[in-house]
């Protein structure tokens, strides 16, 4: 009997098996090659640019460097509005440009080429300016980035939703997420043991995630995309239609305004945690270190139960966020508050709860968005939360100039809120 030799199996089938494996999938919907080399393609430039922005996160590290270069205090005062706003306004744009190209990863290539060079570019003022010079260099570059970044906001759902398929995407961007935590946890580690107190590692660190980008962007572009139905006279999305038109859609960014409230609450912790005599750079280094730590050990699961019920997901995110930010005004109340411990600990809770608004959130816009529409839906709803959060921005600073405890306690309420509000969104993922 002559013995049959058999082929080893192709780098595409090995691939799928792996992303299998990693996705959760069963032997009955394992993916197929091209998914499975498209999921691992995805996760490694997610993970990059999420690394990325944890090295150039301007909460703490651009306002440190800022401070550092004996900018205006001023001008480090816009670096948060200025990286939020432009990363969400200008996505209505973005979307029609979006649907007039056969394949949209170009539009992620182009918005992540864009942020490594402006990180560089950032890391390059700061090596060459000071003052008000290297402050209005850093807060126009950093404009430029987020203007890249809403490009790549809006062309990543619909590069995910047609390469994925819906059970798996949480999954992709999960993993992403906790790949990434790690590289960031060391970062604040380094951050907070005040081995970075000098202005080079923390232009070294800003370089770094201009690299990243530029990687990114470079494995993004192969991704075997399949064609889409492009329309070459695609302008601004609808925006007042679809929001008159989706009931759901309007629901779901009521949801979604109501949880930005985990997003804005950490400062205020730190606020009302700080004893007053810790060092501003070690007190922000436990907020990334919180952040990195939570989104390390919970990222991933959040995606693989978002892929189970998104809508879930963001209620139960929105109670552990309420329930969260109520034990530190009890901790409060009890003259507890200032310990070593309590800050620490609450944001680390609260992070968790934050991300998994950001998976629930993502997941669930991609799965209820028509395939034709989802970078138009994508686009409606940030320009939609952008707004919001700017007047939630304005709603948490009016309560934080009475005192922390006002605005920890206003976003508690909306959190709690957000998240009795998503029990009525309908199921996307049945």
């Amino acid at each position: 009997m002559t013995d049959t030799l058999q082929a080893p199996p192709s780098d595409s089938s090995a691939s799928a098996r792996l992303f299998a494996r990693i996705s959760g999938a069963d032997g009955s919907d394992g993916p197929d090659a091209t998914e499975g080399r498209n999921g691992l393609t995805l996760i490694g430039a997610l993970s990059m640019t999420k690394i990325s922005d944890g090295l150039i996160d301007p909460k703490l590290v651009l306002s440190w460097l800022m401070t550092a270069l004996g900018a205006p205090a001023a001008l480090a005062a816009t670096l948060v509005p200025i990286r939020e706003a432009g990363a969400l306004l200008p996505q209505v744009v973005f979307a029609g440009i979006n649907d007039r190209l056969r394949h949209r990863k170009w539009l992620w290539v182009a918005g992540s080429l864009g942020q490594g060079l402006s990180a560089l570019g950032i890391a390059l003022a700061g090596l060459t300016l000071e003052g008000s010079m290297a402050g209005y260099a850093i807060c126009g570059l950093l404009a430029l980035l987020a203007i890249s970044r809403a490009a790549c906001s809006v062309s990543t759902k619909d590069v995910l939703g047609r390469t994925v398929k819906k059970t798996r995407r949480g999954a992709v961007t999960g993993l992403a997420g906790s790949a990434a935590s790690i590289a960031v946890v060391i970062f604040a580690l380094l951050l907070m043991s005040g081995l970075l107190q000098q202005k080079t590692p923390v232009l070294i660190a800003v370089a770094l995630a201009g690299v990243f980008w530029l990687t990114a962007g470079a494995l993004f572009s192969t991704l075997a995309e399949p064609e889409a139905k492009h329309d070459e006279d695609a302008g601004l999305p609808p925006v007042l239609t679809m929001l008159r038109e989706d009931h759901m859609l309007r629901r779901f960014i009521l949801v979604r305004g109501l949880l930005v409230s985990t997003a804005l609450a950490p400062p205020w912790i730190v606020v009302m945690s700080s004893s007053g005599d810790g060092a501003v750079l070690k007190q922000l280094g436990a907020l990334v270190l919180a952040s990195a730590a939570a989104s390390f050990l919970s990222s991933f699961v959040w995606g693989r139960l978002s892929d189970r019920s998104s809508r879930l997901v963001l209620s139960l995110a929105g109670f552990s966020a309420a329930g969260t930010l109520l034990i530190l005004l009890g901790l409060s109340a009890l003259g507890l508050a200032t310990t070593v411990w309590a800050g620490p600990l609450v944001l680390f809770g609260l992070m968790i709860a934050y991300h998994g608004v950001r998976q629930g959130r993502s997941t669930y816009l991609v799965d209820i968005s028509p395939d034709a529409q989802r970078a138009g839906y994508a686009a409606t709803a940030n320009l939609s939360i952008g707004l919001i959060l700017l007047a939630v921005g304005a709603f948490g600073g009016g309560l934080g100039s009475v005192s922390p405890g006002w605005a920890l306690a206003g976003f508690a309420v909306m959190a709690a809120l957000g998240g009795l509000t998503a029990l009525t969104l309908k199921d996307a993922e049945a």
